[in-house]
């Protein structure tokens, strides 16, 4: 879709499945007022390179190669409104270990339920709900925002290159060898020698 596109053909094109195609940005706020209650309301976010570029440098990624965002947003009930969509990404990590690339393709569904009547959290409430799909609704809903949770809760924690491995760690005070485990241990045979011997016969 063309950066030109009037805002008209835009609204169009968000509500009407035969007419939408993949959006080049990283936001599309919805108006819960204007949502339609009785059809879904079916959005498609395929950031262009530079919003990639600006996603990737917020959460720390080396490159976010493709980025796909589909689905729609449904009332639930008289007041409450539902999220579910499909999120495909290719993002590269720096290896933790070599600090290689590392290429991981990310395919996740992503569900959330935006709840009018969710109460607030007191000061003495420090347990977070167990459903962590729930969202107090406000005046817009925003598959933009929702994608990027969703990219940062699904990127490897660790990401590592095939075949690196951990090398041994090595303690020691400076300008002493350093520890290895196969060496004699001298505090072991010194503990040999006050141990007991017992009659050999």
């Amino acid at each position: 879709m063309e950066r030109g596109l009037s805002k008209s053909r835009k609204i169009n094109a968000m509500h009407d499945p035969s007419q939408a195609s993949p959006l080049p940005r990283a936001s599309l706020p919805l108006r819960v007022a204007d949502l339609p209650p009785r059809r879904p309301t079916r959005f498609h976010l395929r950031p262009d390179p530079e919003a990639r570029t600006a996603i990737a440098a917020e959460l720390g990624l080396s490159a976010l190669r493709k980025l796909d965002f589909v689905g729609e947003v449904s009332a639930a009930g008289q007041q409450d409104w539902h999220l579910n969509g499909h999120l495909g990404a290719t993002v590269v990590q720096p290896c933790v270990i070599t600090a290689d690339p590392v290429v991981t393709r990310i395919e996740t569904e992503v569900t959330r339920h935006f709840l009018h009547d969710l109460p607030e959290p007191t000061e003495h409430e420090v347990e977070m709900p167990e459903d962590e799909t729930i969202e107090k609704l406000g005046n817009v809903i925003d598959p933009g925002a929702v994608m990027i949770e969703a990219l940062a809760l699904a990127l490897p924690d660790y990401p590592r290159k095939p075949g690196a491995e951990l090398g041994t760690e090595e303690f020691a005070p400076p300008g002493a060898a350093p520890l290895d485990d196969s060496r004699p241990n001298p505090f072991a045979a010194l503990a040999a020698l006050k141990r007991p011997k017992r009659d050999e016969g």
